[in-house]
């Protein structure tokens, strides 16, 4: 059967819609421009490129992108604070980043024709969601040195739509001006829109003028978005997006996508590798990687974003010609090895929110505390919930799995809420107190 598009939202047709073929060239073109702007610089990337033989752009092109060298999140940690700026201070109009891991900070410069690409790109995920310049959008990111809210807030200005920027937090307010400005547009993590639908309930609030969803910046499944559209009332969709890459906007899910995201790719060139760094098949899961083709305040060459998805070409017959990826299935980091079989918790989340007795609220522990690790998943159920649903969601597990899990139901509330920012999904308990009363 052939699909029937009509009335797909563009908002640069003759980029979004471009001749595959041209796409190509032009990418080919910033490809040979990054890496002499990289060799000009100096620095890191400049001398990996040298080592493995290539003196400017022209000795690169799309074909050979494999042969070059990749940077990693290590290497912008070893060069804290300015990570590898490729530009003079004085250049550099904002810095954004993420707390990272163990206390270390990715910090990342931005100069202003990255905040001009920033704008564009997310005005153009927006837009692809069905946002328009007619929109009141409720932006309940994060803002300051995260770059979700400020990203959000940069494309719908550029979109032309209202921005109310209310950041993450004050829950009671959120809903109050739910109610009071009626937005059409809802902007935020999964699990606080969750949490914001729920508070909405408890208030007596019916968020009826809402219509669209763009949720990022954690995994989740559709499980989870069957969930956020039940409480809702919405369509909501997935947008994608890392602060050493430029923050929301590098790929998002639209109207005619197939339940995929639509990269930027005449920006941010997409691959996806497996754990020694060679090219895997589209539709093969791996390491996503990114080169920041037009970025120039931290410009990066094969960057590994330790997030793990597929490829894939656009949908036949679509008007939008952008190559796509799938929803995050998870991170390298966060993978688990459960007695030799590998598990993401993104797994687990697809049977435990698929089972209508369970709450949108669990949590991962991953029990190292003897040699023979356990899986563990603390859930909560619905008021209406019936049968053996710690028995049963178990069954479930092992059979989606290969592995047994123990499932605790607890009481209502004994879940962490995602107040503000991301959702605790996963747990590691190595030692000390159970991380939930009564694991």
């Amino acid at each position: 059967m052939t699909t029937q598009f009509t009335d797909v939202p563009m908002l640069f047709p003759d980029i979004e819609g471009m001749d595959r073929q041209a796409r190509r060239e032009l990418q080919d073109r910033r490809l040979r421009d990054l890496v002499d702007r990289l060799l000009a610089a100096g620095g890191l990337q400049a001398a990996r490129l040298r080592d493995c033989g290539v003196r400017s752009g022209s000795d690169v092109g799309i074909d050979e992108l494999h042969r070059l060298p990749m940077v990693r999140k290590r290497d912008l940690w070893e060069h804290y604070p300015h990570g590898l700026r490729a530009v003079d201070p004085e250049d550099v109009v904002c810095v954004h980043g993420s707390s990272g891991t163990g206390g270390r900070p990715t910090l990342v410069p931005y100069t202003a024709n990255d905040v001009d690409v920033w704008a564009e790109v997310m005005a153009r995920a927006l837009g692809a969601a069905g946002v328009t310049r007619a929109s009141v959008v409720h932006n309940a990111y994060g803002y300051g040195l995260f770059t979700g809210g400020i990203g959000v807030h940069h494309g719908a200005m550029r979109l032309g739509a209202t921005v109310v920027p209310l950041s993450g937090g004050m829950t009671e307010r959120q809903v109050r001006l739910l109610a009071d400005l009626r937005p059409d547009v809802l902007t935020c993590t999964p699990s606080y829109a969750v949490h914001l639908g729920e508070a909405c309930a408890a208030a007596g609030v019916e968020p009826s003028s809402l219509k669209v969803g763009v949720h990022g910046a954690e995994p989740w499944t559709p499980e989870m978005r069957a969930q956020v559209e039940r409480l809702l009332g919405i369509r909501a969709f997935d947008i994608y997006g890392l602060s050493e890459v430029i923050g929301p906007g590098v790929a998002c899910e639209s109207v005619d996508s197939g339940g995929m995201l639509s990269v930027a790719e005449d920006h941010f060139l997409p691959e996806v590798v497996d754990a020694d760094g060679n090219p895997v098949p589209d539709g093969t899961p791996g390491e996503l990687v990114f080169t920041t083709l037009t970025k120039t305040g931290m410009p990066l060459l094969r960057y590994r974003t330790g997030d793990v998805a597929t490829l894939a070409d656009p949908v036949p017959g679509s008007p939008r010609t952008l190559r796509r990826m799938s929803k995050l299935l998870g991170r390298t980091d966060d993978m688990l090895v459960v007695r030799g079989v590998n598990v993401y918790p993104t797994e687990i989340e697809a049977v435990v929110l698929a089972d209508a007795r369970v709450s949108p609220h669990y949590l991962v522990v991953e029990d190292r505390r003897t040699a023979r690790t356990e899986l563990r998943v603390a859930v909560e159920p619905r008021a209406d919930a019936a049968g053996e649903l710690a028995g049963e969601l178990a069954g479930a597990l092992r059979e989606r799995l290969g592995v047994s899990v123990d499932v605790l139901v607890l009481p209502a509330g004994s879940v962490p809420r995602a107040e503000t920012g991301k959702a605790k999904r996963l747990v590691r308990w190595s030692e000390g107190p159970a991380p939930l009363p009564g694991l």
